[in-house]
C-alpha cells in the first residue's frame, strides 16, 4: 500500500503478460495503459513483419489480437500459432458479424469481443480466461517425480522435459492437486469442459492417451493409473 493508501503491486511480483496486436497506434496504447492500470504487464507489437515468432519471442500469458493487420490478418497469425502454442487468445476488432465471430474460434480463438468494447466487460474476460488456462495460477506442482509448470504448460522429470497442451496440464494438476484419490472421468469432464453443453465422453480419453505419451517419453510410462469404472488417479 502506497502513501496515499493505495494499493500497489510489489516489484519482482510475477504478473501475468498480456499481448497486445494492434496496429493503430492509439487503441493499442490506450490498452497498455488500461492494462496497466489493472495490474497486469503489457507488451506491444509494432513490427509485424513476423508476427507469430514474435508472440513466440515475447512468451505472454495471453494475446489480445486483432483481425485486421498490415499484410496479414489475425486468423492466419492465430492458425499458424495453434500448430505450436496453446497461448489463450482473445480477437479484439471492430469486425462484429457472427460470421466473423465463429470463423475465430472455429482457427483457435479462446475468446472474441468487437470494438467499441466495454472496459469492464474486458478485463472481466481476461481474467476468465486467464483462470480458465491456468496461467493466472502461476503454479508449479511437484508430485512423486514430475514438476508441472502450469505458466509454461511443460512437465520435468529428471532433466527431460515436454511441453503439453492446456488440457492435457488441467488433466494433470487436478490429478496432481488429489495424489492418491481417484478423480471420476465425470468430475475431470465437468473440470475441463465446464462451458460447453455437451462433450464427447471418449475426448477425455484421446487427451489422457496423449499425456501419457508424453509422460513415457520423459521416463514416466505409469505415471496416471486408470482405476477401471471408476476413473484416474496418480
Amino acid at each position: 500500500m502506497d502513501g496515499n493508501g493505495n494499493d500497489t503491486i510489489e516489484d519482482g511480483e510475477n504478473l501475468a503478460k498480456i499481448l497486445i496486436v494492434e496496429d493503430e497506434k492509439s487503441i493499442s496504447d490506450e490498452l497498455a495503459i488500461l492494462l496497466q492500470n489493472a495490474g497486469y504487464d503489457t507488451a506491444v507489437i509494432e513490427d509485424f513483419a513476423d508476427t507469430e515468432a514474435q508472440i513466440k519471442k515475447t512468451m505472454p500469458d495471453l494475446v489480445l489480437l486483432d483481425i485486421g493487420l498490415p499484410g496479414q490478418d489475425g486468423y492466419r497469425i492465430c492458425t499458424e500459432l495453434r500448430k505450436t502454442s496453446q497461448i489463450p487468445v482473445i480477437f479484439v476488432t471492430s469486425r462484429n458479424t457472427s460470421m466473423d465471430e465463429l470463423r475465430a474460434l472455429s482457427l483457435g480463438g479462446d475468446d472474441f469481443i468487437s470494438k467499441p468494447y466495454d472496459l469492464p466487460i474486458l478485463l472481466a474476460r481476461i481474467q476468465a480466461l486467464l483462470r480458465r488456462s491456468g496461467q493466472a495460477e502461476k503454479d508449479i506442482l511437484t508430485v512423486n517425480g514430475l514438476t508441472l509448470s502450469l505458466p509454461n504448460w511443460e512437465i520435468e522429470h529428471n532433466g527431460q522435459r515436454a511441453d503439453i497442451t492446456k488440457n492435457e496440464a488441467k488433466i494433470l494438476s487436478c490429478l496432481m492437486k488429489t495424489p492418491g484419490k481417484i478423480v471420476s472421468r465425470s468430475d475431470l469432464i465437468e473440470y475441463l469442459w465446464d462451458n460447453q453443453v455437451y462433450i464427447d465422453d471418449n475426448t477425455l480419453s484421446v487427451n489422457v492417451t496423449r499425456l501419457r505419451g508424453k509422460l513415457n517419453n520423459i521416463g514416466l510410462p505409469d505415471y496416471v493409473k486408470t482405476k477401471r469404472g471408476l476413473g484416474y488417479k496418480i
